[in-house]
């Protein structure tokens, strides 16, 4: 992964920033160019309140510069310290529409947001923005935990099967950034893989049920080769990989907690509105139960910076 532009989410309201925080650690390490944005929305401003169109011009122009001025305040020892920042502060709703804008202008090599956690229901009714940048940014996105970063363990979470409908080059693609990550910030890389048989009682058919401790060694058997087939293409380590029989969404937060992961790498694809509303990626799922820091990749484009 090329970590030349960084493009930081500020949260106007927040007095600690652990996107920034994040950003501020790789770019001290990667001599990236840090893009701050930070978008800005008062109710109290809605054209609809206003019978003053110029009113409203002046007020919603007097509260993006007190913003501009606080962040210039925020990232001040920053900028003495040498780091190359480029502010930005945007009127508008919802925030996610406005950071995927800001993508689309000048296509970051990574997008940095500190988390927000909220439940499904929450999600459905106030477009969570970390929800919808999952599902829609299309460059890598970090979504930063708050608490202190130790920066010591990375784990890239494989589908070998593709049993989540991800293409097989999406663990390839998680594979060379894990390894990138971990020699360009000197982070421990691991590789896990989870899996789990059906249950018993969701088995209908009458020979599966039969023979059901058949089934389940047939297919952790199965999964097994497909990850060693998968990881045997790199050089890496066998105390590296990590093969957990158990649901992603259980199996995944005991790892990252019991191994004392930093970040965690998934894949996640696009699919239709209603689906990922109502079903979401595993990534998006594991969202509010994993500790430590997510970053999400989607598959790569033809053509992209990271295939050439």
């Amino acid at each position: 992964m090329h970590l030349h532009q960084l493009l930081v989410v500020i949260e106007p309201h927040q007095s600690l920033q652990p996107a920034l925080e994040r950003a501020v650690w790789l770019a001290r390490n990667s001599q990236a160019q840090l893009y701050l944005l930070l978008v800005e929305y008062s109710a109290a401003l809605d054209a609809s309140r206003f019978f003053d169109s110029a009113l409203q011009v002046r007020a919603r122009a007097a509260l993006l510069e007190q913003r501009g001025t606080w962040l210039e305040e925020l990232v001040a020892p920053l900028r003495a310290e040498g780091l190359e920042l480029h502010l930005d502060v945007r009127w508008g709703k919802p925030p996610h529409a406005l950071i995927e804008e800001k993508v689309a202008e000048m296509s970051p090599d990574l997008v940095l947001k500190s988390m927000a956690h909220e439940n499904l229901l929450q999600r459905l009714l106030h477009s969570n923005s970390c929800w919808q940048l999952v599902r829609h940014c299309p460059v890598p996105l970090w979504l930063v935990q708050q608490g202190e970063w130790q920066g010591r363990n990375l784990c890239a979470a494989l589908d070998p099967l593709h049993s989540a409908d991800k293409p097989a080059a999406l663990d390839h693609q998680l594979i060379r950034t894990a390894i990138g990550l971990s020699e360009q910030l000197g982070l421990q890389a691991h590789y896990l893989h989870c899996h789990a048989p059906l249950p018993r009682s969701l088995v209908f058919d009458a020979e599966l049920v039969t023979n059901y401790e058949d089934y389940v060694t047939r297919s952790g058997a199965q999964h097994r080769e497909a990850f060693e087939q998968l990881l045997g293409q790199y050089p890496i380590a066998l105390p590296d990989t990590h093969l957990v029989e158990g649901f992603a969404e259980e199996a995944l937060p005991h790892f990252v907690g019991e191994r004392q992961i930093d970040l965690l790498l998934m894949g996640a694809i696009a699919r239709g509105q209603l689906d990922t509303a109502l079903i979401g990626h595993t990534a998006e799922r594991i969202l509010d139960s994993v500790s430590c820091d997510l970053l999400i990749l989607k598959p790569e484009t033809p053509g992209s910076a990271e295939e050439q």
